[in-house]
This record gives C-alpha cells, sequence and structure tokens, in this order.
C-alpha cells in the first residue's frame, strides 16, 4: 500500500509542476507576444525585495548618476522596468512620455512615493493629496506667492538676509562651507514666509528638529527604536507641536480679529491657509492637521533644493571663470545703472530688478539642468495606460526621470559641460518645456519656482558684485540626495579690499 501511495504523490506532483509550468509558458508567451507589439516595457526586476536597488545606489556615488538610466536605456529603450527601493517600477527617460504622466492626474495617474517618504509626510501630505483639496491648496499658495505686495516685501527680506550672512563670509579666517551657509540662509528667508517667524532661539530649534526629520525622507522603511525612520519620525512629531502652537495662536488672532469686524491681516502661507475657505461656495479652510504637516513639507526647499542650487551654481562658475566674468559683468552693470538712478544706492531694488538679467536666468537655468535635484516624480497607473506604443499597466509605479532628459544628448548638446550661453537658443527651441522640468510639471509645478530663481538671483548678485572666491576641489554626490562631498570650502575676499 505504501508504494501505491506513493506513486499518487508522485503523479500529483508531476501533474501539477506540468500545470504550473504550462501556465507559466503561457503567461510569458503572452508578455513575449505584448513585447513584440512595443507595449510593455522590457527590462529586468532583478533580485527578489532589492531588485536591482544595489546598482541604482552606487551609480548615485559616482560622477555620472545617470548611468544607471543610460545603461538600460541602451538595452531596453527609452522607457523600461527595473526594481529599485524594493518597489518594481517602470521608468520613463523620456520626454514626451513624461509630460503625459504629468499631466494625466489623479484619474489616470497618482502620485506614489517609496514608503519612508509617505511614512514621514503623513496621511495629510500635499505630495499624495489628490482632487479638489490639492487644487484648492495649490492655487492659494502659488496666488499668495505670486502677489505684488508679496514680491516687494520678500524681495527686501531676502536682499537682508544675504548681504548680512555674506558680510560674515568676509570676515572668516578658515574657509566657508558653501552648503552649510545657505542653509542658514534659504531656511531663514522659508520660514519667515510660511510662519514669520524671525532669527533667534525659535528658528535654531525649528532647524534643528528640521535636520533630523529630513535625514529620514531616503531609508530603510524600518520603525524600530533607533533606526534613521523612527528618529526621524519622532523628529516630526515634535515639529507638528511646535507648529501646531505657532498655528493655535494665529487662529485665536483671527477670530478676534473677525469678532472686532476688522480686515484680516495675511503675512505669511499659515495665514493664506488658515483664511482658504471659499466664501462663495461656502468651503471651509483645510483642515488644521492638514496645515500643519503641509507647513513642515514646505521647508524642504529651505533645507534642501534653494541652498543646494545655490550651492552647485558656486560650484559651476568656480570651474567656469569664462562664465563667471560674463555673471559679474552683468551684474555690475546693473549695480552702475542703480546708483545713476538713486541717490541713495544702499536702496533695495525690485524683484524685476534682478528677474531682468538674461545671462543670471542662464546660469541659473544651467545650474538647475546639471543639478538636478527633483530629480524625478513617481506615480501609480490607476488603469492601462498606453503613451508612444509603451504600456503601464493598471497598479505599476512609474518613475518620470527628469535627470535623463536633462543629461540626454538629444536634448542638450555636450550635457555634462556647464554652457549657460546654450539657453539663448534653447528657450526659443519647441521642445524647452517638455525637456527641461526642474519644478515639475502639470497640476503638481511647485508654486514657489519664482521664489527660488529670485532667490538665486539675489544670491549671487550680490556674491559676485561684492566678493571674490576661490573654492577647493569638491566632489557631488547624487544619494540619497544630492549633496557636495566636502560641502563645497571656499575662501572668500572682498572686491573692494
Amino acid at each position: 500500500m505504501g508504494w501505491i501511495l506513493g506513486c499518487w504523490v508522485l503523479v500529483g506532483i508531476l501533474v501539477g509542476s506540468l500545470y504550473w509550468f504550462n501556465k507559466e509558458k503561457k503567461n510569458q508567451n503572452k508578455k513575449d507576444r505584448e513585447i513584440q507589439k512595443g507595449q510593455v516595457p522590457k527590462g529586468k526586476l532583478g533580485w527578489p525585495f532589492i531588485g536591482e536597488t544595489l546598482d541604482f545606489i552606487a551609480c548615485g556615488y559616482t560622477s555620472r548618476p545617470v548611468s544607471f538610466m543610460e545603461k538600460r536605456r541602451s538595452l531596453y529603450g527609452k522607457v523600461f522596468k527595473t526594481n529599485i527601493l524594493g518597489t518594481p517600477i517602470i521608468v520613463s527617460t523620456d520626454a514626451e512620455v513624461n509630460k503625459v504622466i504629468m499631466q494625466n492626474h489623479g484619474n489616470t495617474f497618482i502620485p506614489a512615493y517609496p514608503k519612508s517618504i509617505t511614512e514621514l509626510m503623513g496621511k495629510y501630505s500635499i505630495l499624495q493629496t489628490n482632487g479638489s483639496l490639492h487644487k484648492r491648496v495649490h492655487g492659494l499658495i502659488a496666488g499668495f506667492l505670486k502677489s505684488p505686495q508679496f514680491k516687494a516685501r520678500i524681495t527686501a527680506d531676502i536682499e537682508n538676509s544675504i548681504k548680512l550672512n555674506l558680510a560674515l563670509w568676509r570676515d572668516m579666517q578658515s574657509p566657508i562651507y558653501v552648503q552649510d551657509e545657505t542653509q542658514k540662509i534659504t531656511f531663514e528667508v522659508l520660514v519667515k514666509v510660511l510662519m514669520s517667524i524671525d532669527p533667534g532661539e525659535d528658528l535654531n530649534l525649528l532647524k534643528r528638529e528640521f535636520e533630523e526629520f529630513i535625514k529620514g525622507l531616503i531609508c530603510i522603511p524600518i520603525k524600530l527604536p533607533g533606526t534613521r525612520l523612527y528618529k526621524s519620525l519622532k523628529a516630526r512629531e515634535r515639529l507638528l507641536k511646535m507648529v501646531g502652537k505657532i498655528l493655535d495662536m494665529k487662529k485665536m488672532a483671527m477670530e478676534n480679529t473677525i469678532c472686532a469686524q476688522k480686515t484680516i491681516p495675511v503675512k505669511d502661507a499659515m495665514d493664506v491657509l488658515l483664511e482658504g475657505g471659499d466664501q462663495k461656495n461656502e468651503t471651509q479652510g483645510p483642515p488644521l492637521d492638514f496645515i500643519t504637516g503641509n507647513i513642515i513639507e514646505m521647508m524642504i526647499p529651505g533645507e534642501e533644493t534653494v541652498p543646494m542650487a545655490m550651492t552647485l551654481a558656486v560650484k559651476f562658475l568656480s570651474d567656469s571663470p569664462v562664465a563667471l566674468d560674463k555673471l559679474r559683468e552683468e551684474n555690475m552693470e546693473l549695480k552702475r545703472q542703480k546708483k545713476k538712478k538713486k541717490i541713495d544706492s544702499t536702496e533695495n531694488y525690485a524683484w524685476t530688478d534682478y528677474m531682468s538679467l538674461p545671462f543670471t536666468q542662464n546660469v541659473i537655468s544651467e545650474t538647475l539642468r546639471m543639478a538636478n535635484i527633483i530629480n524625478a516624480v513617481w506615480r501609480k497607473a490607476q488603469k492601462d495606460v498606453e503613451i508612444k506604443g509603451y504600456l503601464i499597466p493598471k497598479g505599476w509605479c512609474v518613475l518620470a526621470s527628469f535627470t535623463s532628459v536633462h543629461m540626454d544628448e538629444e536634448n542638450y548638446k555636450n550635457p555634462y559641460q556647464f554652457d549657460p550661453w546654450r539657453w539663448e537658443k534653447l528657450e526659443a527651441a519647441v521642445n524647452y518645456n517638455t525637456s527641461f522640468t526642474p519644478f515639475g510639471g502639470g497640476q503638481r509645478l511647485c508654486p514657489g519656482l519664482e521664489l527660488s530663481r529670485l532667490e538665486l538671483s539675489i544670491f549671487l548678485h550680490h556674491l559676485v558684485t561684492n566678493y571674490r572666491w576661490v573654492a577647493e576641489k569638491d566632489d557631488i554626490v547624487h544619494f540619497p540626495m544630492v549633496k557636495m562631498k566636502r560641502k563645497l570650502p571656499i575662501k572668500v575676499t572682498s572686491i573692494n579690499t
């Protein structure tokens, strides 16, 4: 009897194996037919769980971080599949495909970022919010940042902060670490825009907690005590309490103002969101928890993106003396013109004075193109989507790579060369808006893009018209975020000495 039972078990195993093999063969044949039609992106998912993450990270520590994308693009085409950071994804290095991904919002693609980011940002994050709430909040912030009153006030605030900080650079005998110093400037400015906090102990405490919080954005998503994510989540809890207290005080002051039938003064982004209801449609403003969490999220440009753009502008200009001379000449001319027109030459310039300098704007555009501080956006397909013959199946995550487009020879000749002059022709090109996306695109285009350019313009103007510097050798690291390996040490001297 035993041998009969054994035979039946063996037969069962063989039948099951044949069924599984036949099913897998059919699935593979179906995938092969779809691939032959040019629909499903080709590629490899690599090892279980880790996928091709190790290769992806290794490339981030080289001078060509886009080599991970370039290698797979040469094998599989501009759109391919892979597995990075524990997520099987479809990667697009095609500018036109990226444009469709960014413009098709809500019912086609929704935000889908790595778990460490979603954990830290919380459920109310504007990064993950869709629909009418996202549209309303985006519109409120964009409208506030574009108002003439705000532009006049913030231009003066940025000028004062930059002048004071640059004066300290001149007096230091030891090298200045540009990455650290620019973070002080931009964080101070942005927190004033968001919550009207002036320099002092409150700002310093806020910055320390925020630095601890932001370290966990790209990390292994394990929340055990002592892990990076756990520490960052605890820092976020402390930040929520600090920002929540400010919000409560503002809400109370606003209610008292309404009771007194006075006009509510709008000074910062928190005021805008508190007052953000639509009176015509009797719509309430965003929930308080939403406001608190997103004020913290909006601090990221002040700690990461804008200061890194400033730092890399100094780096690229240090390596390109011809571009630096041209930039200095243009800004010196503006300074001379302002002196002729005004008796008091120390009077603050207007927003338009800085933004009207063409070569300065070209330097900023070229810095943003090469820096790739925001290197991609992550989305998830809500349904099967076909773009340019590629099928992105429902449920798949898709990464639209900005870096690959910015460093593509088809879009930019000699892409690894810092060449601000290229923008004299590029802005008239048909595909300019498609192939240049440092601030994202579509409905999620960064509302602070003009403010970021203004900060960079003011910083460069006062740096090149008042100081000279010598930069020590330093290299750019691109993972987990864009940083200078040595924080870019420079030695600064005054032009007038």
